[in-house]
């Protein structure tokens, strides 16, 4: 039986890695852990799994076509970034106030988890909740 895989890391395409690290950093408080040289790569340290940025440029020349852009005026794609804090409306504020567009207010969920949605600047559909449990 092979071994079980871990979750290392999260790569979201952007056409701009130095504007992502410093928005997201700004929105969440998340600390830069690396920025390449060429601005083509970087990464937040997000604990034991990062979130990383890489240039649509990077993302073309891993295979044919690259990966899809999310068109603004359209619908999120079918993943989302979730970050957990005791905050929700405070996150929701400071992302918003750091680029990001609101798309649904802070609601407690069945379950009595609190949840509310932005997405960034790039189109990356953003969870903002309290921790489950």
């Amino acid at each position: 039986m092979p071994t079980a895989l871990k979750l290392a890391w999260v790569i979201a395409y952007v056409p701009d890695v130095p504007a992502a690290i410093e928005c997201y950093g700004e929105a969440f408080g998340l600390s830069q852990r690396f920025v390449a040289p060429d601005g083509s790569y970087g990464e937040l340290d997000t604990g034991a799994t990062v979130l990383a940025f890489a240039s649509d440029q990077l993302g073309d020349g891993n295979f044919p076509g690259g990966p899809r852009r999310p068109g603004l005026d359209e619908q999120p794609a079918n993943i989302e970034l979730a970050f957990t804090t005791d905050d929700v409306a405070g996150a929701v504020a400071g992302a918003v106030d750091a680029g990001c567009t609101l798309l649904a207010e802070p609601a407690e969920k069945p379950h009595g988890q609190t949840v509310a949605y932005v997405r960034d600047p790039w189109g990356t559909l953003i969870e903002l909740c309290t921790p489950i449990g």
